[in-house]
């Protein structure tokens, strides 16, 4: 055995994003959020729910903007279940069943599902990742899990990855540095063992930097023109445009 073979390579684990970095969204966000919110309400009222439509559909609304901007802060998940139950309690609706709701969440959510693609070099990249012997984790900012349970399906990607972790199971989101160190803590590895890869420089980028996770920011479905100046300060150990550009950059960094 010569001195390189019986060295390690430098990455044991790669660790993917979801949404934009294995899957891209093709609908027009605006029209979808308000064709979800108009299922939800459909859906309550199927369920026996008496509500005024238009007002309902406001407060949750209204309550989600809220929730969601609060989450970028604190980096605490609300979940589209925690909302839509405290909505529902104004209006007269107080501890409800989980089996009351979710199929309600789930039509909901059914409406966006249908604009999610898997990227055409995903599979690809992850075949070659699992050929190569590293391990594979995915970790996704999400306000519902059995969302992004029902996404990775209808991606046909499961069988890739040894462990997913969503922020909606974990009531963390990223870039909280208590969702990376899980998923070191899996695999009982270091830091400097493991590499992200994410399209959002404040969540996947920065949360990777913070624990000493090489980080390498994917930016394809990047709006750069969108990014906010503190966005920019955030700096990426490698960028990509694709993700066939992933192998070649991980073995330059091998022995």
């Amino acid at each position: 055995m010569n001195i390189r073979e019986e060295r390690k390579r430098r990455f044991e684990l790669v660790i993917f994003d979801l949404g934009e970095t294995l899957i891209y969204f093709d609908g027009d966000l605006e029209e979808v959020v308000y064709e979800s919110n108009q299922q939800l309400y459909q859906g309550l009222r199927n369920a026996g729910f008496d509500l005024e439509k238009t007002a309902f559909i406001r407060d949750f609304h209204n309550q989600m903007v809220v929730y969601q901007a609060r989450r970028k802060t604190d980096c605490k998940e609300h979940t589209t279940e925690s909302v839509l139950r405290k909505v529902l309690e104004g209006w007269g609706y107080p501890n409800l069943e989980k089996e009351d709701i979710s199929p309600v969440i789930a039509g909901m959510y059914a409406v966006s599902q249908k604009h999610w693609h898997v990227e055409p070099d995903a599979i690809t990249t992850l075949e070659s990742l699992k050929r190569d012997g590293y391990k594979i984790g995915l970790i996704s900012n999400a306000a519902d899990d059995q969302d992004v349970q029902t996404l990775i399906d209808q991606a046909n990607i499961r069988s890739y990855f040894e462990l997913i972790m969503t922020s909606a199971a974990q009531g963390i989101r990223k870039p909280d540095p208590y969702m990376f160190q899980k998923a070191l803590d899996f695999w009982n590895l270091k830091p400097s063992q493991a590499v992200m890869v994410g399209d959002t420089l404040n969540a996947d980028i920065l949360g990777a930097n913070q624990v000493g996770i090489f980080s390498v920011w994917i930016n394809r479905r990047v709006d750069t023109e969108k990014l906010t100046p503190a966005d920019k300060k955030i700096q990426p150990e490698a960028i990509i445009s694709d993700l066939g550009e992933l192998s070649g950059l991980l073995e330059n960094f091998q022995w």
